[in-house]
């Protein structure tokens, strides 16, 4: 895949201080483990069939349950597919790209901005082999969750950078208007959803297609064939 200079709006020409990364669909494929789970939890409480599928991706589990469960079932349904999703880890794996776009961004420069608990993101972060950042964003640390920009601007101010220094990266409608909100470039990946349905600056099929240069005052980002 080739993109030219004029179709990556302006990817190319920006000085980045702050990479932000969603993590399922973005730097790891948990899919499998996510409709396994929901599907699980879907059967034992006699609600929707398709809790696990795109459809709801993105969207914070506790947000997901309150929408279509009545308020005193939320959190027992809640704990549940929380105990499901760390214990089933099988096909957990980085997406391709994922370790090397994250080997060559400049230290502490990159964090994950997570609609999971931090206990399922630690979980899946092993599971898959992708490095930990110091200081990851997850649903217990914000208010709001997606697509509120909470959890993006949280995760601007962890690395010392303002949202609009920085390059958001995200796989659904949710997560992408949580960023654009927060003010970050957007650039979005399809695979739960498809790119029609991804309104992000930059649409790219897969992150072995971004290299690093590091620059004065941060890095930037070439898209390569």
């Amino acid at each position: 895949m080739t993109l030219d200079l004029d179709t990556t709006h302006g990817l190319e020409t920006r000085t980045f201080r702050g990479a932000l990364f969603d993590m399922d669909g973005t730097l790891i494929d948990s899919t499998p483990a996510v409709v396994r789970s929901w599907s699980r939890l879907a059967e034992e409480w006699g609600v929707m069939p398709d809790l696990g599928s795109g459809n709801h991706h993105g969207r914070p589990a506790r947000e997901l349950l309150a929408s279509i469960l009545p308020a005193d079932d939320v959190e027992p349904a809640l704990a549940r597919v929380t105990q499901l999703e760390i214990e089933d880890t099988d096909g957990v794996v980085a997406l391709p790209g994922a370790r090397d776009l994250l080997s060559t961004l400049p230290e502490h420069s990159w964090t994950i901005v997570t609609s999971c608990t931090l206990a399922l993101a630690d979980v899946r972060i092993t599971a898959s082999g992708i490095p930990r950042p110091d200081s990851l964003v997850t649903f217990d640390d914000v208010v709001a969750g997606k697509p509120d920009p909470e959890p993006f601007e949280t995760g601007a101010a962890r690395l010392g950078a303002h949202p609009s220094d920085c390059v958001a990266f995200e796989d659904a409608p949710a997560g992408l208007a949580s960023a654009r909100a927060a003010g970050c470039f957007t650039v979005g990946l399809p695979g739960t959803h498809t790119p029609d349905q991804l309104d992000a600056d930059l649409v790219l099929t897969s992150l072995d297609h971004l290299s690093v240069e590091l620059v004065e005052g941060g890095f930037r980002l070439r898209v390569t064939a």
